[in-house]
């Protein structure tokens, strides 16, 4: 394992030549050392040596390569690298009197990326070797160029593309990659499209293309110091930039993103640019700390000011004429009378005198208080289930117990370190009003009665599954603060309790019945542990998937639930505004049925917690912190949703988990929490008019986890256009791929496509999209070679490619159950958690400079170290990385990992990847200067993720199986049965030419063309 066959990315191994006698399948040795100074790490080299390069901030003055370069492999000359080189560099910062002077003119917006190195290369970006160095296999380079030939006497293969009939216009004065960054560096770029030569003598480098950690970075430089005000500026920032919003009337970002925030008037313009017109709404969403928490409005027993017509809510766009006695709805343009007690005169202009006092008419999200009327029931806290598993497999497996210590952590602050609220008591983990009980299950189930009055619990135990009921008529339900003692002692004995029972079957159905008995009254959450596949008594479930696909693609049927009585339930539950999280914990790998126990949780709005390999040692900080999270985050439960939209737009689809009855009836939503989005898009029934603008309004009506029944109206404007090329200048790429993906995710569940058709939906529709903007929207003429991108999509062929390699989508073997798991994930994620999951972030630790991951002093925020490609070809002899998708993080070893640094982050003693525990989960606490950086890196990433708990697992090259789970999370190379980025750029690009040439076939027309046009892609590598 220690050699790089497993990982046989693009670029990496040599270039095979089928017809050469003497090759070998094991890729080459790497065939240069990038000249950078040496790592502090370095076997045995002390602290004394000078900080790493490779890594700096984007758009910093580069460093000054003058270091030794580490020993070059035998037979190799390390790259001489002297005075030529400090000249090139003074010329690609536009200091010394190089060839290179930032020119700024308005027809030299657009930035082309020569391929011959310019002369004055830096070395901002780590990995680019500085000028003069050979090209080589290991950075992708043509082979037939090859300045030194590194194979000796071994032919170069000839590039399977022709070179192209009008060579590709390269620049008199290429931009350097340093001055590049700087020109992309600021936030309100020029509108220019960003291009890539694809075709032609092996002319795509990979550091030509454009990078996704450098779209998230300099953004990210720039919000620690300014913030983002929802008004003035049109685009939001990426979705995994940490940001400060202020709310001037334009709901937050946080909130709701549209794909296109200046849309097209009519449908032709939309169709025209191929995208979808769409909003992603996350309605509980977090917020940051200092930002405004959302008013709370109380209009009393009249309710809020709401439009006759089409009962939109008195937001900051309705309009106050006739001296403020009418106000004309911003949706549907009908004058209402202001009712008497919300009268207030106006000024000439039309505003109303008191506008600056009444947040409804200033802010774009907003609370309302709402009177009896909109209840269906008396509201009253959240009542919280714990259904706990208490199966032979759940006990041997310490599921049970991790379980059991994970609802005490989210219940109540540790021993000895009460949090205080301001009054001086015990600071409450659930608001005050919120309730819990328990039950737990194996062939029967229990009930436990956690009165405050009694010495421990009384468990009352139910035999009759066939038809269960509620044995407690009170004391099921408690405050878990008057209880505490009763409740702690009844689960730390819980696992002894059943330590001697040891049922091996689970009925599950029963017990979600008899749970929805319980929370009938009042609604509810229900959190519910399972560790085996639930074979007992009614609505018992049998082994659908053995893993054996005889058509090669898993069969439909496993994705979706079969079962009448299952689907019964969760319909039952969402009427009674009851939902179910599940923290599901697979039998060593084994199956679950997630499609038919998942069913439940994504109809009622919760959510699955899946675990395809519990380790009791490693995942038990994982879970406990996942439950933690599930209890304390911002939860509503019996919710009803509906979106409102300007006349001459119509909703066309909604995607999330809910249940709507009919078309055009509002979502009906058991529970709704802090992590949930809905993604909803929008077609036309008519022509907006470019001089108004386009509206839209969410109104969510739920119970508070204290009891309150309220409205959340989140308020979105959007400019109109006649002329859908300015529309292009507003797209907001993370709001169309998430679109894209909850799209397809609903597809998979609920139509009869195959995997195969919804990856080959997504290619087709990147291919429109860019051939849609090539074709109407590019002002100059290109060369045919070059793949034009807009500037607001320039990273969405990225993250379209890690779509199609993620375990929902992906070709290749998976199991049901994780397939499932993920493809219903996507679509209830938002779009901050859908952007990590598929480009993760992967942050080199082993070369840090000093300052990195402490605060800094100009912002206060911690100074993060910039992530690099997710490629193999990024990976240092030597390195530790640290990749995070969102949903696990691991870090990563590789096998001549210098012994100092696992000192400095592990600790004496632990001087070899060997002696490392691979069940540790979390980093100790030492005094070393490294292990503070990474504790607090890993702590800040903690604040900057959906509802998945942040742990390290371990993956030392050649030593632990998560490294396989490491090579899928390098979604740049060629791995989960896809092309690599580069290869991928080709084939869209292929896709594109064709499409203008007048000769694409659409998919349905014809199946076998994608397999003829894969055949001609393959690069001689394959």
């Amino acid at each position: 394992m220690a050699d790089y066959s497993m990982y046989h990315a693009l670029g990496q191994g040599e270039q095979l030549d089928p017809n050469d006698p003497n090759r070998t399948s094991q890729p080459a040795p790497q065939q240069f050392q990038p000249p950078i100074a040496p790592n502090p790490y370095q076997q045995g080299a002390g602290y004394g040596s000078p900080t790493p390069q490779g890594q700096q901030y984007y758009g910093n003055a580069p460093p000054v390569p003058g270091g030794p370069s580490p020993a070059a492999p035998p037979g190799f000359a390390a790259p001489q690298d002297g005075g030529g080189a400090l000249a090139s560099q003074m010329a690609g910062m536009s200091l010394g009197d190089g060839q290179h002077t930032a020119r700024r003119k308005k027809k030299d917006r657009h930035v082309f990326h020569s391929v011959e190195a310019p002369a004055g290369s830096s070395q901002a970006y780590n990995g680019i070797p500085p000028a003069g160095t050979p090209a080589t296999s290991f950075l992708n380079a043509d082979p037939s160029i090859q300045t030194g030939g590194q194979f000796f006497g071994q032919p170069t293969s000839p590039n399977q593309f022709p070179a192209p009939v009008n060579a590709p216009y390269n620049p008199a004065n290429p931009a350097s990659p340093a001055e590049f960054a700087a020109r992309n560096g600021q936030i309100d770029q020029a509108q220019a499209p960003a291009f890539v030569p694809a075709s032609g003598g092996g002319q795509v480098s990979p550091d030509d293309i454009p990078s996704v950690p450098v779209s998230r970075d300099v953004p990210q430089q720039y919000y620690q110091a300014n913030v983002y005000p929802t008004f003035e500026r049109h685009v939001p920032p990426p979705a995994t930039v940490a940001f400060v919003a202020y709310d001037q009337g334009n709901s937050s970002p946080k909130f709701t993103r549209l794909t296109m925030n200046n849309i097209p008037a009519n449908a032709e313009g939309l169709n025209s640019t191929g995208l979808p017109l769409g909003l992603i709404l996350q309605p509980m969403a977090r917020l940051q700390p200092g930002e405004q928490e959302v008013p709370v409005l109380d209009f009393g027993d009249v309710g809020p000011p709401r439009c006759r017509r089409c009962r939109a809510y008195i937001n900051p766009f309705m309009m106050f004429r006739s001296g403020g006695s009418k106000f004309v709805c911003n949706l549907c343009t009908y004058p209402n009378d202001t009712p008497s007690e919300y009268f207030c005169a106006t000024t000439p202009q039309g505003v109303r005198v008191d506008r600056d006092q009444r947040p409804e008419l200033t802010k774009g999200t907003v609370e309302f208080m709402v009177p009896k009327e909109y209840w269906t029931k008396e509201p009253t806290g959240l009542h919280w289930l714990f259904a706990i598993d208490v199966t032979q497999e759940s006990y041997n497996k310490g599921f049970l117990e991790a379980f059991c210590e994970g609802i005490l952590a989210a219940l109540y602050a540790p021993e000895g370190n009460d949090e205080i609220d301001e009054n001086g008591e015990p600071k409450r983990r659930i608001p005050l009003g919120a309730k819990v009980g328990f039950v737990t299950y194996d062939k029967d189930i229990h009930f436990y009665n956690c009165n405050p009055a009694l010495e421990q619990a009384q468990m009352m135990i139910m035999p009759d599954i066939e038809d269960p009921f509620v044995p407690l008529s009170d004391g099921l339900f408690v405050d878990p603060y008057e209880s505490k003692a009763v409740i702690t002692s009844l689960l730390t004995r819980l696992p002894t309790l059943f330590s001697d029972i040891k049922n091996p079957e689970p009925a599950l159905l029963p017990t979600l019945s008899s749970c929805l008995a319980a929370l009938e009254k009042t609604g509810g959450k229900i959190v519910c542990s399972l560790s085996a596949l639930p074979t007992w008594g009614p609505g018992r479930l049998f082994m659908r998937d053995d893993g054996k696909y005889p058509g090669g693609e898993i069969d439909k049927k496993l994705f979706s639930t079969e079962h009448p009585a299952w689907k019964k339930v969760a319909e039952k539950m969402v009427a009674s505004g009851v939902g179910v999280d599940f923290f599901l914990a697979a039998p060593s790998g084994g199956y679950l049925d997630i499609a038919t126990v998942g069913h439940v949780a994504s109809t009622t709005g919760g959510e699955t917690f899946y675990y395809p390999n519990f380790v009791a040692g490693r995942d038990n900080a994982k879970l406990s912190l996942e439950i933690k999270h599930t209890v304390t985050r911002e939860t509503g439960y019996q919710a009803l949703m509906k979106v409102r939209c300007s006349n001459g737009l119509q909703i066309s689809a909604y995607h999330g988990n809910f249940i709507q009855h009919t078309f055009g009836a509002d979502l009906e939503i058991g529970v709704i929490d802090a992590d949930k989005a809905v993604g909803v898009t929008f077609g036309y029934d008519g022509k907006l008019d470019s001089k108004l603008d386009a509206h839209f309004q969410s109104a969510l009506l739920y119970t508070t986890a204290s009891g309150q029944r309220r409205v959340r109206c989140c308020n979105v404007i959007a400019s109109v256009s006649d002329n859908p090329k300015e529309c292009m200048k507003f797209v907001d790429q993370d709001a169309v791929y998430t679109i894209l993906a909850k799209d397809a995710a609903s597809k998979l569940a609920a139509t009869s496509s195959t995997l195969k058709d919804i990856r080959l939906g997504l290619t087709e529709k990147t291919i429109d999209i860019l051939a849609g903007y090539r074709k109407n929207f590019s002002s100059q003429s290109h060369p045919p070679g070059q793949l034009v991108m807009p500037e607001k999509l320039k990273e969405f062929s990225m993250y379209m490619l890690g779509l199609i390699k993620c375990r929902a989508f992906k070709g290749g073997n998976e199991t049901s159950d994780r397939r499932v798991h993920e493809m219903r994930m996507i679509r209830s994620i938002g779009a901050p958690e859908l952007s990590l999951y598929l480009y993760p972030r992967m942050i080199p630790i082993h070369n840090l400079n000093p300052e990195d991951g402490f605060p800094d002093e100009q912002t206060g925020y911690l100074k993060m170290p910039p992530a690099i490609r997710t490629s193999f070809s990024r990976v240092e002899p030597g390195g530790v990385y640290l990749v995070d998708n969102g949903q696990q993080c691991l870090l990563w070893f590789h096998s001549q990992t210098s012994p100092n640094l696992l000192v400095d982050l592990f600790g004496e003693g632990k001087d070899s990847l060997n002696q490392l525990d691979p069940y540790s989960s979390s980093l100790p606490v030492l005094q070393t200067h490294l292990n503070a950086q990474v504790r607090n890196i890993i702590e800040f990433l903690k604040t900057m993720r959906g509802s998945k708990a942040l742990t390290i697992q371990l993956a030392r090259q050649g030593i632990d199986g998560a490294e396989y789970e490491f090579a899928r999370m390098l979604i740049e190379d060629r791995n989960n049965e896809a092309q690599s980025y580069v290869d991928w750029l080709v084939h869209i690009h292929k896709g594109v030419q064709l499409e203008l040439a007048g000769q694409r076939r659409k998919e349905g027309e014809e199946h076998s063309s994608l397999a003829s046009t894969f055949q001609g892609l393959r690069p001689q590598y394959w």
